[in-house]
């Protein structure tokens, strides 16, 4: 038929309206965050994690649990503490007897990382043997326990917080771990008016009823259908540049070298890609089939603000990675 879309067309337009409607289903419990729920969704689409960095209190617990409920997903929240151990979360083996024959064996039990969405409550609370477990499944798709290995269901989203005001007693993520996540993002206090709308919506019995948008063979569709989205040359060496910018450079031109005297250590191989997957998202939702470099520019900051690490020049100057980020965008 002349007037039939092509399947990856029709793809994208469903896929549009489902980001849409999990839009107007999250906005009915959550007030305000609008850029932080578009970047988790983006995250989700491109099968990245989250890091979400905030101080109590501002609902990223009931934004997790939403989007697994509106995505009909398998939700645990793991609450890290000084004493978790790695076999908390990945699940352990116990012995167990077989009444009939009074036989004794094995048998492996698995721990709250065995579902879709994980919340992992204050991940820095815990020592790093125990976040080496929880980064592990996260890079693997998979646990491995008493050396036999376990794949986990998909789709697999991992969002992990960190309190940025309390570090007293913390275990800080090593840059090699922070580079597992995707993105890092800020979730600051609402405005006077969203809270006002908290204070009314979260004082009374009444709680809207979500709708299910879409279910886990969807979404991994959907992620699919994100993949292939090319992606020009000359943004894919654009995003190459920008992070290889990152990274101090003694023979770098002055603008560069500027912003370089402010940074330690910059970005791997891994941003790159990321810089990609998240372009691919932002071209899909706003209605084109290939990436832009508006796209690399809009994602840079959450994908580059962890693997920036800043010296104590950009300290004495009260400059923030996101500072540097805006900066070197404007150098190259």
């Amino acid at each position: 038929m002349p007037n039939e879309i092509p399947p990856d067309i029709a793809a994208i337009e469903r896929l549009r309206r489902a980001t849409q409607n999990l839009r107007t289903q999250i906005t009915r419990r959550i007030v305000g965050q609008t850029a932080v729920v578009d970047d988790i969704l983006i995250a989700l689409l491109a099968r990245g994690n989250c890091l979400i960095v905030g101080v109590p209190g501002l609902a990223k617990t009931l934004l997790i649990r939403t989007l697994a409920e509106i995505l009909d997903l398998r939700f645990n929240r793991i609450q890290f503490t000084p004493d978790l151990m790695p076999s908390d979360i990945t699940g352990t083996e116990i012995i167990e007897e077989n009444p009939a024959t009074h036989e004794r064996s094995f048998v492996f039990v698995p721990g709250p990382l065995f579902a879709q969405i994980i919340l992992a409550d204050e991940i820095n609370r815990t020592p790093p043997k125990t976040q080496a477990a929880l980064l592990e499944a996260m890079q693997e798709q998979r646990v491995t326990v008493a050396g036999k290995t376990y794949l986990l269901e998909q789709p697999f989203f991992v969002l992990a917080t960190q309190n940025p005001i309390e570090q007293e007693g913390t275990y800080p993520l090593p840059e090699a771990q922070l580079d597992r996540f995707m993105f890092s993002l800020q979730l600051g206090y609402p405005t006077f008016a969203e809270e006002v709308e908290i204070l009314r919506t979260t004082t009374v019995d009444d709680e809207p009823e979500l709708q299910q948008v879409m279910g886990a063979q969807e979404l991994i569709d959907y992620q699919k259908v994100v993949r292939k989205i090319p992606v020009p040359p000359s943004v894919a060496e654009y995003a190459v540049r920008l992070v290889q910018a990152t990274r101090p450079d003694p023979l770098a031109i002055p603008p560069l070298a500027a912003v370089h005297r402010y940074i330690r250590w910059g970005a791997g191989p891994r941003a790159s890609q990321y810089l990609a997957l998240a372009g691919k998202v932002l071209a899909v939702l706003d209605g084109r089939y290939n990436v832009a470099v508006e796209d690399i520019q809009r994602a840079a900051y959450p994908v580059l603000r962890h693997r920036i690490i800043a010296n104590y020049h950009a300290e004495a100057d009260k400059l923030s990675t996101d500072d540097l980020i805006k900066r070197l965008m404007a150098a190259i």
